[in-house]
């Protein structure tokens, strides 16, 4: 029985719930070319996470709440710059309308909010973009459009086929606004100068 446990707790260890997942930068599926995903579950049946280094193109934070019928605050109180300059996501190629907001753990709802960690959480649902909106949310969040999902091992498949690497959560990164240098951070984080993966790859 005790081998048993052991080894349900070295399967266990071995999820990257709660980790970041970046792209070898010699992704072949340009949906996640330099990508660095939080992922926010990872069991025997799949996994699932949010890419927070892609911008959603297509719409802003301020166009998403007028299409929701969301009313922000007004610019005597600041909050007006905060909404202007949030930034959307694309989270992922599954259910691109639906929206997530990774967020940290000083907001939570009942009913909608899943911890990832003690720092990190999850709410899909339209009262933490009302909560935002009127200065009243998470002190940090990221809103994403769709998400980035793996059927049962294939997310493994893809790590031993040398698709993707993995490391340590990062808040600071998770959330800061620097997005076109989160792929090199993440990566420097393993240790990985990704110039030199690039010329490597080069020769036979």
């Amino acid at each position: 029985m005790t081998t048993s446990k052991s080894k349900r707790k070295k399967r266990s260890d071995s999820f990257l719930k709660g980790q970041l997942l970046v792209a070898m930068p010699l992704m072949t599926d340009r949906r996640f070319s330099r990508s660095v995903i939080y992922m926010c579950a990872h069991s025997d049946d799949g996994a699932m996470g949010l890419i927070i280094n892609h911008r959603a193109d297509h719409i802003n934070f301020p166009d998403l709440l007028e299409r929701l019928g969301i009313t922000t605050g007004g610019a005597e109180d600041g909050i007006s710059n905060e909404i202007l300059e949030r930034q959307v996501y694309a989270g992922g190629p599954v259910e691109t309308g639906r929206g997530f907001v990774l967020h940290s753990s000083d907001y939570h709802s009942s009913e909608s909010t899943l911890p990832i960690d003690d720092e990190v959480s999850l709410t899909a649902s339209i009262e933490i973009l009302k909560a935002i909106a009127a200065g009243e949310g998470p002190s940090h969040a990221l809103l994403a459009l769709g998400y980035a999902g793996w059927s049962a091992g294939q997310l493994e498949s893809e790590i031993q086929a040398n698709g993707w690497l993995h490391c340590p959560p990062d808040v600071n990164l998770l959330f800061d606004s620097d997005i076109d240098g989160k792929y090199t951070r993440a990566l420097a984080k393993i240790g990985v100068d990704p110039s030199h993966l690039v010329s490597d790859t080069g020769h036979a």
